[in-house]
């Protein structure tokens, strides 16, 4: 009992020291992708090699050399619709009334500070970048970060049952309708952009378990046929062990261990919502994948099935939530996420409460502290966890 007392005081003081540290930046940080908001970036002429090159070379370079290429701390939709569900989790856990208004806050931000691209509620980055399908300008919404946010805004409607949250909650479900869609004989997927369709998998069953969740919050029938048949698409497409490819398209296949963790979230949102249990084998074999390939016995996680480095603090926070949420199927969940969860303490958070956002063979630590992309997803997660142990300890 000590020790698991010991455990739960430990990360407790982790989830403190970062939450202090987004508190007192006003929720900006850097992002992976920011290497287009350098100086450098009338150099590129908007060639998209050389956007590549840029973006890429700040990202992936192994220290962080955003200070001196000009590129600022920016707002994030996204890091605050994560630390509003962290906060959410909080207050689930505490029924300390300052962790709802923080929460409540930050989802009126939300609201008010939706793309000016769109009618409907919908986010997306505060930067221009280049991804593998062509560029994304500014605020182009997404509907992996509308997704995700979404669901903050789905688990404070289930909280206190506001009426502005379930407007929001149809606004953004409108959004998602409105997208393009690649329509097939084994379901619809849903895509990345409004712009043009893009067909990746996560992206498709997060909005597919919000739209879920859209529909129990409204009683919009429409919001969950939709739903169905881009899951379908995505569970038709599973691949025989378990695993997902990031896409069907050869350029996208890969299997890393964050994305694998937005699937199987959402699959099991949508069951949840929705009550169709019809992909219920296919959640079960791809968190059997998820358990076996992405966690080491000290408890780093994975970036790919098979390959560790780099350690990125992206594939930890969501391994962590995804043991987390899986813990009432799974009884060695929670040990796991708590190892992984106190490795990360150990080895990547910084004495500021921050977390670094990449560590590389030979002790080399890329410490840029990114907002959505480390603080506010290992907050939820961090939460999230605290919450699951203090009910055991309970």
């Amino acid at each position: 009992m000590k020790e698991m007392d010991d455990s739960l005081a430990r990360l407790e003081r982790s989830l403190d020291s970062v939450e202090a540290w987004v508190e007192a930046h006003h929720y900006r940080g850097y992002e992976p992708f920011d290497g287009l908001t350098s100086y450098l970036f009338p150099l590129t002429f908007k060639n998209k090699l050389a956007c590549q090159v840029l973006q890429q070379g700040v990202r992936r370079f192994p220290i962080n050399l955003r200070p001196i290429l000009g590129i600022k701390a920016l707002d994030s939709t996204k890091g605050r619709g994560y630390m509003a569900w962290g906060y959410l989790r909080r207050y689930q856990s505490s029924r300390e009334e300052l962790y709802k208004s923080k929460a409540l806050a930050l989802l009126e931000w939300l609201e008010a500070n939706k793309s000016p691209h769109y009618a409907r509620h919908s986010w997306g980055n505060h930067f221009f970048y280049a991804s593998r399908g062509g560029f994304i300008r500014t605020h182009e919404s997404t509907i992996v970060w509308t997704g995700l946010i979404g669901q903050a805004f789905l688990e404070a409607f289930k909280l206190f049952q506001l009426d502005p949250h379930r407007r929001v909650i149809e606004s953004i479900a409108e959004w998602m309708m409105a997208l393009p869609r690649e329509q097939t004989e084994q379901g619809l997927c849903l895509s990345y952009t409004m712009p043009h369709q893009v067909s990746i998998h996560n992206s498709n069953m997060i909005g597919s378990a919000f739209l879920a969740g859209a529909a129990k919050a409204t009683g919009n029938q429409k919001y969950l046929d939709v739903a169905h048949q881009a899951m379908e698409y995505s569970c038709r497409r599973q691949l025989p062990d378990g695993a997902w490819y990031y896409g069907e398209d050869p350029k996208f296949h890969w299997i890393d261990a964050f994305h694998t963790g937005y699937n199987l979230d959402s699959l099991k949102r949508y069951i949840a919502a929705s009550g169709d249990d019809s992909w219920a084998s296919h959640l079960q074999r791809g968190y059997e994948y998820f358990a076996q390939h992405f966690f080491e016995p000290g408890g780093r996680v994975k970036y790919y099935f098979n390959q560790a480095p780099p350690t990125d603090i992206q594939c930890a926070s969501q391994a962590i939530d995804t043991l987390v949420f899986f813990s009432d199927t799974d009884p060695q969940a929670l040990s796991v996420a708590r190892r992984a969860a106190a490795w990360v303490a150990d080895h990547m958070q910084a004495k500021d409460g921050h977390f670094y956002f990449r560590l590389y063979p030979f002790g080399i630590a890329n410490k840029a502290p990114m907002i959505h992309w480390g603080q506010a997803t290992m907050y939820k997660a961090l939460a999230s966890l605290c919450k699951a142990l203090d009910r055991i300890h309970s």
